[in-house]
Order: structure tokens, then sequence, then C-alpha cells
């Protein structure tokens, strides 16, 4: 069987994109594993809380560390992204629980009046 041969340009950004793919998941599991659901919870919706959560906590680690030069995939880069995808978390599971509420109090609202 022969070898799939990318150009050496393409092989590049394959290889970033499979590691930030992985540091994501990671953050994202991390974060999953700090705020338990009884929810159940897909690959793919645990990939997007750890892509945002990489971008929200590395952005605030960038922004207090006023400039200083950071090399994202590190122990504190980790530690960032899982603090960022657990505050995007906790943000989505207040807005999930602030909908179900309004939701539920509506068909209350609803059946006592019929």
């Amino acid at each position: 069987m022969e070898e799939w041969n990318l150009a050496p340009a393409a092989q590049q950004w394959v290889n970033v994109v499979l590691i930030w793919v992985g540091f994501a998941m990671v953050a994202g599991l991390l974060a999953r594993t700090l705020v338990p659901s009884s929810a159940s919870v897909g690959p793919v919706a645990t990939l997007l809380v750890g892509m945002v959560g990489s971008v929200v906590g590395l952005f605030g680690l960038s922004y207090f560390l006023q400039g200083k030069p950071i090399n994202p995939i590190s122990p504190m880069g980790l530690f960032a992204a899982s603090a960022g995808a657990l505050v995007v978390l906790v943000i989505y599971r207040l807005a999930v629980a602030g909908g179900d509420a309004s939701a539920q109090k509506s068909a209350k609202s609803d059946n006592s009046s019929g």
C-alpha cells in the first residue's frame, strides 16, 4: 500500500490542525469533568466547547500577560484553555437552564389557564 504524500506546507497545516483539535478536545474534557451534568453530551459538543474555550482562555491569558510572548501549547496554555472552556460551559449551562425554566413556567401558565 502506498503512502499518501502531501506537499510539505500542506503536511505542516494538517499537523497544526490535528494538534489544535487534540488540544481543544483535552480542554473540553477537562471542563466537562469539572462541571458534571446528567445531560449526555457528544464528542462534537465537547470539541466545540474546547475550541471556543481555548480562544476565550488564551485571549484572557494574553490580556493579563500584556503582550508577553506565550506558547499556547504548553501547561499554562492548557490551563488557560481549560479555564476558558469551563467559563463557556458554565455560561452555556446557565443559558440552557434559564431557557428551560422560562419554558416550564410558560407551560405551567398555559395549563393552569385552560
